[in-house]
């Protein structure tokens, strides 16, 4: 999936986004479950945002959809921090700081 895409979408959380790709190919709930090898009501929880997803799972999902995994991951990751700090009274000032610091430790941080 083109990353300009993964903006057109970016709104939804990870599990309405699978469930997204999953309807548009018409695909029912079990055939994606097994493909996954997992139960269908692990998968239906996913799409819900009632359980998490695991590196595991995000690569098979890539696969079963013909998506790209780091699309996937950041749309999941993206998730698990909105999530954490949506509540907090200085969220967005969390976010900015934290991205000036992981600025810093890739510079720091030898490749």
């Amino acid at each position: 999936m083109p990353r300009q895409e993964l903006s057109n979408r970016s709104s939804n959380s990870f599990g309405e986004y699978i469930r997204s790709l999953r309807e548009d190919r018409n695909l029912p709930l079990r055939k994606v479950a097994a493909a996954l090898d997992i139960d269908t009501s692990t998968l239906s929880k996913i799409e819900k945002n009632e359980r998490n997803a695991n590196e595991e799972i995000i690569q098979k999902l890539a696969s079963v959809f013909n998506v790209d995994k780091g699309d996937l991951r950041v749309r999941y990751m993206s998730d698990k921090i909105t999530y954490q700090l949506i509540d907090e009274e200085d969220g967005m000032q969390i976010l900015k700081v934290a991205e000036q610091k992981i600025r810093y430790f890739k510079q720091r941080s030898p490749k």
